[in-house]
């Protein structure tokens, strides 16, 4: 069988399995082979666009469940996503976990004081001479 480096490099298989990368704490930086393992086992493409990934794109690894959510920090929650939808999504997992929190204060009756506290409406003002006026 012939290969050319495009058909045989899809088809290849690895020798050994390779140990899942888990991040250390959740700030702990991405290794560049990690970074070329998840690359590949997406096949270039944008998880979130779908759209193929070409060189001189600025793409990032996505947390597939971001880390504000509950995901983790590990090889399994990462994909490839181009560094404009990626931004999206991250605003969106933000907005996400913003509600959740609101709700689950409003549940257990932790509210936010007030910016705007109601006022009330008063009493209506009168004036002297109606109320001496009327008595004679």
């Amino acid at each position: 069988m012939e290969c050319s480096a495009r058909t045989c490099s899809s088809e290849r298989r690895m020798s050994r399995t390779v140990p899942e990368w888990i991040g250390s704490t959740d700030d702990a930086a991405i290794p560049k082979r990690v970074r070329l393992r998840v690359f590949e086992r997406h096949g270039g493409r944008c998880h979130l666009t779908g759209r193929l990934i070409r060189a001189g794109d600025e793409w990032d690894l996505d947390h597939v469940k971001a880390l504000i959510n509950g995901g983790e920090h590990r090889e399994a929650n990462l994909a490839p996503a181009l560094r404009t939808a990626h931004r999206e999504k991250t605003a969106q997992d933000v907005g996400e976990k913003a509600k959740i929190d609101r709700m689950r204060a409003k549940h257990l009756g932790i509210w936010p004081k007030s910016r705007t506290p109601l006022r009330s409406r008063g009493f209506d003002k009168t004036r002297s001479d109606v109320r001496q006026g009327s008595g004679e």
